[in-house]
Formats: C-alpha cells, structure tokens, sequence
C-alpha cells in the first residue's frame, strides 16, 4: 500500500509544472535532530533571475521558509519512509505555483533548482505578467519594489500611477488631485523618474493641481517598478530626494485592456509577432476631471479640463534566430494634450481669524482661465551583448513642450461675521458685512522647452564577484520662456502702488550638460555586498563641475538568514534646471550653483513568514545635511525659487513599512514616517521686542536673525495605508483601503517675510478612500480566438469617504485697512466613482 500510496503522490504532483531538481541532507556538524532533512537550493524566473520572498513549504508538514535576494533557501523537513515522496510547494504572488515531488532519500545528491513562471492572470482581476524581483533588491537602501497590479486596483480620484506613491514612507503628497509627491523633506523638483532608462520631464508652468494631467507613466504599460527614497547608487543621476525607475513589459503574447470611470478612459494593446523578434506595447488615456472638480467648495463655475495621451514601445530583436536579444532595438514615443479651460463664477468660505471671530467671504467671478500643456517626447535604445558578462547600450531621446497660460479672472469679494452661537436662530448665518473689495488678474505666459540628450552605457562583469557600470551622458536644452502678469487688489476704489504688480520679460536659455558615473558592485562574499562609484556634472551655463562619490553596503545576517542591515553613504547634488534659475520677479541668474546634499541612510530589512504568509519589515533613519540650498516658497503646486544659493538646511528622519500578505493572496502595507527639516537663510531676519514699552518709553524693536525655521515640506508625521481583503469563500469579491494622513505645513503670506517659517496656518491633511470590486465574467478554458474576453472587473469606489476637508493653499484677501486675510482653498468632497475593466 505504502508503494502505491507514493506513486499516486507522485503522479499528482507532476501534473502540475515539474522542474530539474533535487535534495540535499545536511552533515551532522549543526544537522538537525534525527530523522530530519535539509532541502536546500535556489528559485529563479523565466529570465534566469533569482527570486526573492517565494514562499517554500512541503505538502502536509508545518512550517516552511521563504528565498533570500539570491533566491537561495534552507527548509528543515520530517524525513519520510524509503521510497515515499515529499511534494515541495513553491508560491510568490505574481508566479504561478510550482509542485514538486521528491523521493527522499533517493534524490538527496544535489541541490534544488526552481524556474517559476508568471501568472498571467494573479489576482483573478487584472491581466499582468508578474513583475520580476531583482536579485539586488536587498542590497540596495531605502528602495522599494511596487507591484504593477496594485496601481490598477486602487482607489483613487483619476488612477493615476503616482497614487500609489504616496502610501510609502518618505512620501510626502497633500493634494490627491496632483500627481505630484515629495520625498523625505524635499520638494517635486528634486525627483528623478526614469521609463526604460530615459529620463522623464514635467511642465513648468501648471501653477495648481485642477490644472494637471496624469502623470508619465501609463499603469497599463508597467512591467516592474523600483523606488528609491534616498542614498541611491551613481548610475542615478542628480536630483536631491527620489529615484522612480519604470520598466516597460515585452510582451510575449497578444493581450489588451480597457478601462471606464466617470473621470475618463484607457485602452491599451500588446503583441509580439510570430517569429518572436518584434513586440510592441500601445496605450491611450483620457482624464476628465470636471466631476471631481465640481466638488471643490471656494469656486464654482464652468470647468472643462482634458487630458489625453498615446505612447507606444517597439522593441525589435536584432540578434539572429537562435539569440534574438543579443541585440536589441526599443523605441519609446509619448505624445500628450493637456488643455484646462475655467470660466469661475461663484464661490464662498468661511474661515477663523486671530481673534477667534469666524468670518465668511462671498466671491462673485467674472473672466476666465486657459493653460495648455503638449509634450512630445520620443527615445531610441540601442543594446547588444558583446559577451556573456558584456553588454553595452546607446539611447538617445528628444522632448518638446510647448505651454501657454491666459487669465483675466476679476474677483470682487465681501466680508461678513459669521453668527457662532448655537442658540441663535440665526446660527451659522453671516450677520454683519465688514468689507469690500476686488482682485484682478491678467496673465499671457508662453513657454517653449526643447532638450535634447544623447548616452552610452555598458556593464561588466569581470567574475563571480564585481559588477561594474559606467555610462556618459551629453545634453542640449533650449528653452523660451515669455511671462506678461499683471495683478492689482482693490478694496476702497483706488489701486495704491502697493497692491499692483507688473511681470513682463522675455527670457532665452540655451545650455549644454555633460554627465558621466562609474560604479562597481562588489560581492564580498555570499552575505556581504558593497557598492561604490561616482558621479560628475559639468553645465556650460554656470561653469560648474560637481563630483558626487557614493556607496551602499549591505549584509545578510549569518545566524538569521531573513534579515538585512545596510548603509548608504554618498553626497549628492541637483545642478539647476530652467524653474530654479528664474526668481519671483522673472529675473534670471545664470550663476546660480548647484544645490549639494550629504545623505546617511542606516536601515533594517526583514522577511517572516506569519501563518504560511510572507512579510517584511523594513525600517531606516536617515540624516541628510544641504549645501547652496535655493529657498522657495510653495503656491498650491507652483514652487517660487528665490534664484539664490544663499541658505543651509537638514532633512532627519525614521521610515518604517509593513507589508505582506495579511489577507492569504492580498498584499497590504502599512507606512509610517517622521521627518523634521529647516533651513537657514543667509539675511533672513524678523523684528523682535528687546525691551518692552513703558508709561514713557516706547518698545524697543530690533532685528535679529531667524537662525533655522521650518521648511516648506516639513511634515512631521505621515501614515500610509494600502489595504486588500476579499471574502474567505469568494476571492472575486475584494474591498481596498487607501489612507492617507499628514500632519501640517507650515503655509505663510506671501512677501511677508517675518512670517515665513512659522506654524500660523498648519492644517493636517487626511484622506481615505475606499473601493470594492467585483469580477462578474472570466472566460475559462481555451479562447476561440485571441480577442476573446478574459475577464471582467468592476468597482465601486467612495472617495474621501470620511469628508474630510483638506486644505490644498490659500488665497490672501486685504481689506480697506491692510489686514490681510488668509482664504482656505479646500480640496475635493466625497465623492462616488465607477470602474470597469475588461481584459481580453
């Protein structure tokens, strides 16, 4: 019976996916207890490339392991009887699981070897091809992996990709209508964002977050996606916080998608031909936001913003029949329409003053906005292995955009007291007028952007032990910038000199970058990694060349596997682009140097394996101390730089994440950060009161330096959540989480320096978002053609569910005596949204 019993045991485990591989018992020097065996062996993916958290377990027997970055693991069994089968179950979400049936002791010779393939349908909602796991994820600080699949099923206002960003520690985004985030203390200008190793450029002139697209990166389109909060490798180039690194797919077969909100749409397309050598990737998507818009409480009127673009990856394999990628040819093009039309017409706000006397401001509109965004950019990728351990790589791309912004918007507004008093019949009702006045604004900006880059790239390596890379990069920019504002506030039926301003230049900006790195990854040996290179950037425009020496190091621990310790150390530094250069009177200063930052990055990572599921727990501190800081000040979404590097600054901090499966099949996270971030500006001072009045001596008042206040993105304390459930019996049926919550910024008047810094208008920002899905048609079996439907997946979602009412900036109001009074401009409401997707 015992025979017969392990052959049926047998059989059934190879009908799943069998692969190549045996067991290994271990010494008796450390072996465990009699009657146990050690399996041992690597797990990788169809590219040949280990993989990381795959859980490892045998059928029937408690316990089991998960594989190292290396994809290595160790899984202590109970021996069975000669001659019975122990069936070895591989799992990671993404890949589809693998069964394995040993003989033991029989198959005790060498170790295991593992290919898992990917899951082309995970999650049972989306189509995606599993993201790949790279094999140095653990020896790399502050960089997180992301899930493509996740980006598609959270809840969102537009599903925009950079949603998801923002539940991670160190992120840092206040405004769910903006795709843009900051990064432990910095601001979105200091973000680095690649798609297949060309760099990504954003508009300069959008001034608040209505007026946005989407952000570069289409979901659709994403194979793996790779973030980086600090302490980066050299192959990065200069920017002071972030590094996003986007990796279209290839496609190996024909699959497509739509999708359908109340906001928009997208469709996209994916193929490879027959003989294998060419593979395309082809999206589109349209935003309106014009129903999230609606919601917004200080403005009502007519908005109708659109947004739509296409892009489209081509990769052609060059080699010959028997080794296709041995040269390859990727072409990657983007074409994108943003035009924002706004015709206000009516708004109102109430809001507290010092004195603790809630008042109410009606608006009555007349005029309207325009700004338009196009952006073309295209890019060719050369790569061909020379050898084995050989590759080198050519990419050359080119960018266009082309931006306007028309405003004659006149705002005449009134002031009323607000009736507290819940008694009162007339409770919450504006009792008593207070003042009068009116705003106009004028603006015919235009903006034309041209860069264009060219770079070579190559990886060695030399053995078992280095990798290393380098790469040169030159570029030409040439940007065309003209600005004609006219501003003028009214509140006693004249304009004073004092609240006029007039904005009118014509600036021309043609520069040259040059840019180079080297860098080598030393295994020192199976647990010990360390990284290290340099970075150097030369810019015609200023005469600056700027070094940046960086390195990384990481160790495995010998007495538990699952854990990492690593530091990063390295200076970095963001030589000006066009935005930091103009200052707020459209001035440029051609001389301004690069901003230079000093990162420690200390951290912690760990796997576990809680009921059968995997989990990591990673935590880090980090120090970074700024050099020829720019200040700026922070306007809804425009950023105003003083154009001067006359300031020092510290960024500190702690960042913890949770993830795993905490739901069997659903990865969830939880993100916690603490930052504290000031600078020090050179001149920066404010009047204070050295020897108070007397009956007859007034106050004496001096000036005194500020020393280091708080900077625009200092924010205390973010949280992060990203949750998944389905139900026990019923994996179709899912609900999400997203959460959100920060504590406030430090909002200050404009030219109003003595207030610049301080706490007067902190807010904090909560949001939560909730979703439910549904999958109410999957095809199952063979399709009858290859456009057959796959599935079909709808959603339910409840923005901002609990109402809260987040503050995006303010609007400054002055009255008949000069007081200035500051307006809270609210985001979004609660809303309800629709989602469909259909994959065929």
């Amino acid at each position: 019976m015992r025979p017969l019993l392990a052959g049926l045991a047998l059989a059934a485990a190879l009908l799943g996916a069998p692969v190549a591989g045996r067991a290994q018992e271990v010494p008796a020097a450390g072996a465990p207890a009699a009657g146990t065996l050690t399996l041992s062996g690597t797990v990788r993916d169809a590219a040949g490339q280990p993989l990381e958290l795959v859980t490892v377990s045998v059928l029937g027997q408690p316990g089991g392991t998960t594989t190292t970055a290396r994809g290595q693991f160790s899984l202590v069994i109970r021996a069975t009887g000669r001659g019975e089968a122990a069936v070895l179950v591989l799992r990671r979400l993404g890949y589809l699981p693998l069964r394995r049936a040993l003989v033991l002791p029989a198959d005790a010779a060498h170790p295991l070897a593992f290919t898992l393939r990917p899951d082309a349908q995970a999650l049972g909602d989306v189509t995606v091809r599993g993201g790949r796991a790279g094999a140095d994820t653990r020896e790399q600080v502050s960089l997180t992996q992301i899930d493509p699949r996740d980006v598609k099923t959270l809840p969102s206002p537009f599903g925009d990709f950079n949603a998801i960003l923002k539940t991670l520690p160190g992120v840092v985004s206040n405004n769910e209508l903006s795709s843009t985030y900051n990064v432990r203390g910095g601001n979105y200008d200091e973000n680095l964002v690649y798609v297949n190793g060309f760099e990504v450029y954003r508009p300069f002139l959008v001034t608040a977050a209505q007026q946005e697209g989407l952000s570069f990166i289409n979901p659709d389109l994403v194979r793996s996606v790779d973030f980086s909060a600090g302490g980066w490798q050299p192959k990065y180039g200069d920017k002071l916080s972030s590094v996003l690194d986007v990796t279209y797919k290839e496609p190996a077969q024909f699959a497509a998608s739509l999708t359908a909100s109340l906001v928009g749409g997208a469709a996209h397309a994916e193929a490879r031909s027959k003989n294998g050598r060419v593979s395309y990737l082809a999206g589109v998507r349209y935003k309106n936001a014009q129903y999230v818009l609606s919601s917004l409480k200080e403005a009502q009127g007519g908005y109708n913003p659109t947004f739509y673009d296409a892009q489209a990856f081509v990769n052609v394999g060059l080699g010959p029949k028997d080794d296709l990628q041995r040269t390859t040819l990727g072409l990657l093009g983007v074409v994108a329409h943003n035009d924002y039309r706004f015709t206000p017409e009516t708004g109102q706000a109430t809001f507290s003053t010092n004195t603790n006397q809630f008042t109410r401001v009606f608006i009555a509109y007349d005029g309207r906005e325009r700004m338009q965004y196009d952006t073309y950019q295209g890019g060719l990728s050369l790569k061909h292995r020379f050898t084995s351990n050989w590759q080198g790589e050519l990419l050359g791309s080119a960018l266009v955009s082309r931006e306007f912004e028309y405003r004659d918007v006149e705002a005449a507004y009134r002031l009323a007291d607000v009736n507290r008093d819940p008694t009162s019949p007339d409770f919450n009702q504006a009792v008593r007028q207070r003042d009068v006045g009116s705003q106009f604004q004028h603006a015919r900006n235009g903006l034309t952007a041209r860069v264009y880059t060219a770079e070579a790239r190559t990886r060695w390596t030399p053995g078992l032990r280095h990798t290393v890379r380098a790469g040169a990069k030159i570029g030409r920019e040439s940007i065309s910038d003209v600005l004609d504002e006219y501003t003028f506030a009214d509140s006693a039926d004249y304009v004073p000199d004092a609240r006029r301003t007039r904005l009118r230049t014509d600036l021309a900006l043609v520069s040259t970058r040059t840019q180079g790195y080297v860098q080598d990854t030393w295994a020192i040996d199976s647990l010990r990694t360390l990284t290290y290179g340099l970075r150097a950037h030369y810019w015609t425009t200023n005469g600056q060349l700027v070094v940046s020496p960086r390195a990384q190091y990481s160790q495995i621990s010998r007495r538990h596997p699952n854990r990492t310790f690593k530091v990063g150390l390295g200076a970095y530094a963001q030589p000006p682009f066009y935005r930091e250069l103009r200052n707020q009177q459209g001035v440029l200063n051609p001389e301004l140097r690069a901003q230079r930052s000093y990162h420690l990055v200390v951290g912690r990572e760990a796997a576990y394996n809680w009921g059968g599921r995997p989990f990591k727990l990673t935590t880090e501190a980090y120090y970074k101390y700024l050099t020829d800081v720019v200040p700026y000040d922070v306007d809804n979404v425009r950023l105003r730089y003083f154009a001067q590097n006359n300031a020092r600054a510290y960024a500190a901090g702690f960042d913890a994440r949770l993830s795993g499966e905490f739901v069997k099949g659903a990865e969830s996270w939880f993100s916690l950060g603490v930052l504290t971030t000031r600078e020090n500006v050179d001149g920066d001072s404010v009047n204070r009161v050295t020897t108070p009045a007397t009956a007859t001596q007034p106050a004496v008042v001096t000036r005194e330096a500020k020393g280091y206040i708080r900077r625009p993105q200092d924010q205390r304390v973010t949280v992060g959540v990203f949750f998944q459930d389905h139900l026990p019996d019923n994996p179709s049926v899912r609900g999400y989480v997203n959460a959100v919550f920060g504590t406030g910024l430090p909002f200050s008047p404009p030219n109003l320096p003595d207030l610049r810094g301080l706490d007067i208008l902190e807010t904090n920002y909560l949001r939560v978002d909730l979703g439910f899905s549904k999958i109410v048609a999957v095809r199952s079996g063979p399709a009858p053609h290859r456009y057959s439907l796959q599935s079909l997946w709808l959603a339910l979602e409840i923005l901002n569910v609990l109402g809260a009412n987040n503050v995006a900036g303010y609007s400054y109001l002055q009255d008949v005596n000069g007081a200035t009074y500051a307006v809270p401009n609210y985001l979004s409401q609660r809303l309800v949204n629709l989602r469909a997707i259909a994959r065929f």
